[in-house]
C-alpha cells in the first residue's frame, strides 16, 4: 500500500524517530502504526515516552476524593478548542459534573450522563451547552476508585487527573505520600502498579523485542533469552509504578519510599486520565 506523507509525519510525532525510518517501518508492515512502532523498537530506535498522549484534544480533567478519602472520581470533559477549555464556565461545568459523580458514584459514563444537573440529565445539559458555544462537548472518560484511602491529584492545568488507592487508611503522612505517588503517575505514566498486573501477551511482546534487539547487536544465540529477560526487567523498572525510581529521590524506588512511611503501605491500584 502507498504510505502517505501524513502517515509518516504522524508516526514521527508518535515516536520521535526519523522521517525515513518511519516511512520504511510503515512500508514494511503495510501501514499498521502499532506494528511499525514495534519494528522501530526492534531496530533499536528510541521511542518517545509521550506517545500515549499523541492524540491529545482539549478539555478539562477533574479528579476529586471524598472527605474521608475512601472514594475518588475522575471526569474528563472534552471540547474542541483550547479557547473553550480555558473558559471559567467550562471548567466550572466540569467540576460540577465531577462533584455529582462523587456524590452519586455512577458505574460508568452512561450512568453519569443520566444523572441530573440544573434540572436536566447531564447528557441533555451538554447538548444545550454545545448549542451555545458551537463545538462538541462530551464526558469522554470517567473513573471511580474505592479503597482504604484514595488520594486525588490534578496536574498541568486540568490536563491530567490521577487517583491512587493505598492499602492503609489515610493519615497526614499517608496523604502526603499518596500525593507524591499521584504526581509520579501523572509525570511518568506507568503501565501498571507492578509486573504482576502486566498481561502475559505484553510480557512476551517485550521479550520478543528484546530478543530481536540482541540478535541485531550480534549477541550469541545462547545468550539471547538471558539478554531479553534483562531487557524485560528494565521495562518493569521504567514502566511499572512501584519499580520506577521515585521522582523526588532517584536513590529509591516508589515501593521503597512507601515502605519508609509504613511497612504495610502499598499502592493497590491507580487511575490516570489525560486529555486525548
Amino acid at each position: 500500500m502507498a504510505i502517505t506523507a501524513a502517515a509518516v509525519n504522524e508516526l514521527r510525532k508518535m515516536t520521535g524517530a526519523g522521517m525515513m525510518d518511519c516511512k520504511k517501518a510503515l512500508t514494511e508492515v503495510g501501514g499498521d502504526f502499532e506494528a511499525a512502532i514495534d519494528l522501530l523498537r526492534k531496530k533499536g530506535q528510541k521511542i518517545s515516552a509521550n506517545r500515549a498522549d499523541r492524540d491529545a484534544t482539549e478539555g478539562a480533567v477533574i479528579a476529586l476524593a471524598s472527605d474521608d478519602n475512601t472514594t475518588g472520581v475522575i471526569v474528563r470533559l472534552s471540547c474542541e478548542t483550547d479557547f473553550v477549555a480555558k473558559n471559567a464556565d467550562f471548567i466550572a461545568l466540569a467540576e460540577a459534573i465531577a462533584n455529582i459523580a462523587l456524590e452519586n458514584k455512577p458505574a460508568d459514563v452512561d450512568a453519569l450522563k443520566a444523572l441530573t444537573i440544573d434540572g436536566l440529565p447531564i447528557g441533555e445539559r451538554l447538548t444545550e451547552e454545545m448549542g451555545k458555544i458551537g463545538e462538541k462537548i462530551d464526558v469522554s472518560k470517567y473513573a471511580i476508585v474505592n479503597g482504604a484511602s484514595v488520594i486525588n491529584y490534578i496536574h498541568a492545568g486540568n490536563r491530567i487527573g490521577v487517583l491512587v488507592e493505598l492499602s492503609l487508611p489515610v493519615t497526614e503522612d499517608i496523604a502526603a505520600a499518596g500525593k507524591d505517588v499521584a504526581m509520579q503517575i501523572a509525570a511518568m505514566n506507568p503501565v501498571s502498579v507492578d509486573e504482576n498486573d502486566i498481561p502475559a501477551d505484553v510480557k512476551e511482546r517485550e521479550l520478543e523485542i528484546g530478543r530481536e534487539q540482541a540478535r541485531a547487536e550480534g549477541k550469541p544465540e545462547q545468550m539471547i533469552d538471558k539478554i531479553a529477560m534483562g531487557k524485560l526487567n528494565k521495562f518493569y523498572k521504567e514502566n511499572t509504578l512501584t519499580k520506577q525510581s521515585f521522582v523526588k529521590d532517584g536513590s529509591m524506588s516508589v515501593e521503597a519510599m512507601l515502605k519508609g512511611i509504613d511497612g504495610g503501605l502499598a499502592v493497590k491500584s491507580f487511575s490516570r486520565i489525560a486529555l486525548g
